[in-house]
């Protein structure tokens, strides 16, 4: 199964494109801040779950910890601060996937716990070696060490084998208990339960952030796939949005399927996933593939149509879903003029007529945002006037060689495969180490 991202209402895709029982996993994050209509539907969220799968397959409630610190920042209002979100987990049945999960254990527990160090330098602790039941078998001496009153709380092969190993401790006053040795080299960590307070929401600074004001952690995700779902399984997001869960499916080796009705989302997930994992092979539906469908979509929704035309130069669309004024920016394309000094083009496109004044006014836009270079994308072919404005501009002396300061393309153009000349084109979303390491291993690096 290829993976699939689709452009539409979700109601509409699954009906006609998902087959029955072809999905192992589904995450499910509703849009509560949209004006759609089918919110009404989720603001009961979990009595409506329950209706659809069932209150007998209802497994946790699970609560995501996302912020520390005093919560409520409004002192007028008469509640507690709200510092968590809810996670609610149901299985189709008995026999659903479910893998434990584990997590670093309390840096205060190990410092309290594992105080002694062997002459390897290898830290451990102390641990009982009592049965929590009287069992015959496991009453015995061993070593000059008399039993407890219940016994051991292993067989006399399995002590030998410990005592061989250097997993025994042996008190000098042998009136005491022998007790386990456990290595902290070897602790495999806490068992995950359904307080999740060990994953960190996104903050300002993180390199993962989007700028949607409901964007998960990857880490959440990680997660969350991770104990539900097995390599080689359908994870489905219907309403993927900037495309956390499908990003963690694919570093997962989980096969996805992403819905959102924006193209906002679509080209945020296509340049994230490209930028993320260079040579995925994923496919789009819903969007335009010639010029007929183009100019359908401009006269649907110009903004859509942007959202949309951003994708076409693997541009970052402008991070925002109001519909309004854009300054004139309509996304950015990052690039590198040294080994750490990052630049900017700026893309603007126009779905309806245009003249030399939009060629002006993205030079101002350029010039006022610090940019280098400015893309002009348009539907309608470009006027003589407009190339020559454009050639006007000068030329941007780059680390590859100079290149037009401002450049135009029609929707055509691109869709025959011509592109932005950019010097070195960086990836807005940073490859983990660990991708970056599956990378080069199925490069043959």
């Amino acid at each position: 199964m290829t993976n699939h991202l689709y452009y539409g209402d979700n109601l509409d895709v699954l009906r006609e494109s998902i087959r029955d029982e072809s999905v192992d996993l589904i995450y499910l994050d509703p849009p509560f801040n949209s004006n759609a209509t089918y919110n009404i539907l989720f603001r009961a969220l979990k009595v409506m779950i329950n209706a659809v799968f069932g209150v007998r397959n209802f497994r946790n409630e699970i609560v995501w910890k996302r912020k520390a610190g005093r919560g409520e920042t409004n002192k007028q209002a008469i509640r507690f601060g709200v510092s968590h979100d809810i996670l609610l987990y149901y299985a189709k049945s008995d026999s659903g996937r479910f893998n434990r999960q584990s997590r670093d254990s309390n840096p205060d527990y190990i410092d309290s716990k594992f105080v002694h160090v062997d002459k390897d330098g290898r830290r451990y602790r102390l641990d009982n070696l009592t049965s929590p039941s009287y069992r015959s078998n496991l009453t015995y001496s061993y070593k000059g060490y008399s039993p407890p009153e219940k016994g051991w709380a292993v067989s006399l092969e399995t002590m030998q084998k410990m005592d061989a190993e250097s997993r025994v401790y042996f008190p000098k006053d042998r009136t005491k208990r022998l007790q386990r040795i456990r290595y902290l080299d070897e602790l495999e960590g806490e068992t995950v339960d359904t307080l999740w307070d060990d994953i960190a929401p996104i903050n300002s600074q993180a390199t993962e952030r989007l700028g949607y004001p409901t964007q998960k952690p990857l880490a959440l995700l990680e997660r969350i796939l991770s104990a539900s779902s097995n390599e080689g399984d359908v994870v489905l997001d219907p309403f993927c949005g900037c495309g956390t869960t499908v990003h963690a499916a694919e570093k997962l080796k989980r096969q996805w399927i992403g819905i959102d009705i924006t193209h906002l989302s679509i080209s945020l997930i296509e340049k994230r996933l490209r930028d993320a994992f260079p040579g995925i092979k994923f496919e789009i539906h819903g969007s335009p593939k010639d010029l007929d469908g183009a100019r359908d979509l401009a006269a649907r929704d110009k903004y859509q149509f942007q959202w949309w035309a951003v994708s076409l130069v693997d541009a970052v669309p402008q991070n925002s879903k109001k519909k309004g004024a854009d300054g004139g920016i309509d996304g950015h394309i990052y690039f590198k003029s040294g080994a750490k000094t990052t630049e900017k083009a700026i893309v603007s496109v126009k779905g309806g007529g245009i003249g030399v004044k939009d060629v002006r006014e993205l030079a101002n836009v350029v010039d006022r945002e610090k940019a280098k270079i400015g893309v002009f994308i348009s539907l309608e072919p470009h006027t003589q006037p407009m190339v020559k404005e454009a050639a006007g501009a000068g030329l941007y002396d780059g680390p590859t060689g100079k290149v037009p300061k401002i450049q135009l393309f029609t929707i055509q153009e691109l869709l025959g495969g011509k592109r932005p000349r950019i010097p070195l084109i960086e990836r807005a979303f940073k490859v983990t180490e660990a991708e970056d390491m599956e990378e080069q291993d199925e490069l043959g690096l």
